[in-house]
């Protein structure tokens, strides 16, 4: 075996693991999801550090492109919005038992509600903005449809007293079939009418991401949650692609060549020598393993890289910081910029293409980038920069 010539002196200012996140592409996506759904407002998820992307940048970006509501997970989570100046309405649906709706209200944070007791919890420290939860099928929190008139009758109680506003009512689409769609859809409707015999008149009643959104307008009422497809990947499992949407994937995730090797026929590569060279070739090592967020699953699975414009193959099991790009006898050195996955218009791979290879969705492969990857933050927002 032999390695190869050292990087070049300007290589080395750049960083060794970087998520370049496009925040013009964000603002874009939003835009194009926008004018899909109108008039219905757009509720830019931003949850999970916006996917992995950035929240406070990308909800910016999503503000500037469109979006007239924010969603986060939890309460710490629209707390970072609020304490970096973002002032537009932020809905938190998930919390701990303990969490404190008091700090929430004082900081002007919708609150979901998904019990009687969270219910209770909100009119206690009010006056408090929330959006009741129904439960139309996905089993998960939300309040069951046996429970919805005895919560709705006490929720317009406590908005008649003036401790609660009732700003919203939603669910969540399991995506099963569109039949299963359907009834959720029926179960919605019939808590709705619910609602409106209790005498609640709620600002926005929001089901649809924007997969069902895109699917079906009668979904849309008047706001849409837009997830994934604000950071231009598809919310589709029908391979229906991000670029026939019009959408423009936002995070390039890319490092450089860490080493080179010559290796002879029938070397074995990584952990296991899962993989083993049919013929003379190179490899490079890649600085990135499963603690960056790289599936592990992905091994073996026809994965690809982009080194020097063209797409090459991973080879071998991918570790916890590394993993090996089959080169061939192409003349490639230490320092090549490496780019695991970004926009196809470059001729890179997409998250969607590692979500193939190791059995996930894209979803997961931009969420679960790694702390030890950088993010770098690309253009500015309408209005100035992120």
């Amino acid at each position: 075996m032999t390695s190869v010539a050292e990087p070049a002196p300007d290589a080395a200012a750049r960083p060794f693991r970087e998520a370049v996140v496009d925040l013009g592409a964000v603002e874009h996506n939003v835009r194009v999801l926008a004018d899909r759904v109108a008039p219905a407002e757009v509720m830019a998820v931003v949850k999970a550090n916006a996917y992995g992307h950035g929240a406070v940048a990308c909800a910016r970006a999503a503000l500037a492109g469109g979006a007239t509501r924010l969603g986060v997970a939890d309460l710490d989570e629209a707390l970072e919005l609020r304490e970096a100046g973002i002032e537009a309405p932020v809905l938190a649906w998930l919390h701990d038992p303990d969490a404190d709706f008091g700090r929430a209200v004082a900081s002007g944070i919708e609150i979901g509600v998904s019990s009687a007791g969270q219910l209770e919890r909100a009119a206690a420290v009010g006056p408090a903005r929330v959006h009741l939860k129904i439960d139309t099928g996905l089993s998960r929190n939300g309040v069951p449809e046996s429970e919805w008139h005895d919560v709705v009758a006490r929720a317009a109680e406590l908005e008649h007293a003036g401790v609660i506003s009732v700003v919203g009512i939603f669910s969540h689409f399991a995506n099963t079939s569109r039949d299963v769609d359907a009834a959720q859809l029926a179960v919605f409707e019939r808590a709705l009418a619910e609602a409106e015999r209790a005498g609640l008149r709620p600002d926005v009643r929001h089901i649809a991401s924007s997969e069902q959104a895109i699917r079906d307008p009668r979904s849309r009422y008047e706001l849409v949650r837009i997830g994934i497809g604000t950071y231009g990947l598809t919310p589709f499992g029908d391979g229906t692609t991000a670029a026939d949407l019009g959408l423009t994937p936002a995070m390039t995730l890319r490092t450089r060549v860490a080493a080179v090797r010559r290796v002879e026929e029938g070397a074995g590569a990584s952990y296991a020598h899962i993989w083993h060279a049919e013929r003379p070739t190179t490899l490079a090592l890649v600085p990135l393993g499963y603690a960056d967020g790289i599936p592990r699953h992905a091994s073996g699975g026809g994965a690809e890289v982009l080194i020097g414009g063209t797409r090459r193959p991973v080879v071998g099991r991918i570790a916890m910081d590394q993993f090996v790009v089959d080169v061939g006898d192409d003349a490639i050195s230490v320092g090549d910029e490496v780019v695991v996955f970004g926009d196809p218009a470059t001729g890179a791979p997409t998250a969607d293409e590692w979500a193939a290879a190791s059995g996930t969705i894209g979803y997961e492969i931009v969420t679960r980038i790694g702390p030890r990857v950088g993010r770098t933050y690309l253009g500015t927002v309408s209005g100035g920069a992120a």
